[in-house]
């Protein structure tokens, strides 16, 4: 049985999609049985620009064990990234 839950963010980014690069403005995950994988159920995310009417969109569907790696893996890369880009100065105060 679908669920039909649907979490929503709104977002500022950019994605490729089958026509090219895209404006994204909104990100739609649930948890429900996939369109394409063959898992039973996966964690699927659907960014699109609902600015521009929502037609376009790139989807991703993930096990719940990739999408929790993923999850860790994106934490790391803002915390290591913000860390690298810091100026000098913000870098010293986060010391």
């Amino acid at each position: 049985m679908c669920s039909y839950i649907v979490e929503k963010t709104a977002l500022i980014g950019s994605a490729k999609g089958r026509k090219g690069w895209m404006k994204i403005d909104t990100a739609n995950v649930y948890f429900d049985h996939p369109y394409h994988s063959t898992l039973d159920h996966v964690l699927a995310i659907d960014f699109t620009n609902e600015g521009e009417g929502g037609r376009d969109r790139v989807a991703v569907e993930l096990s719940a064990e990739s999408a929790r790696a993923l999850v860790d893996r994106i934490l790391a890369a803002l915390e290591s990234g913000e860390i690298a880009h810091a100026t000098p100065a913000l870098a010293v105060a986060a010391e």
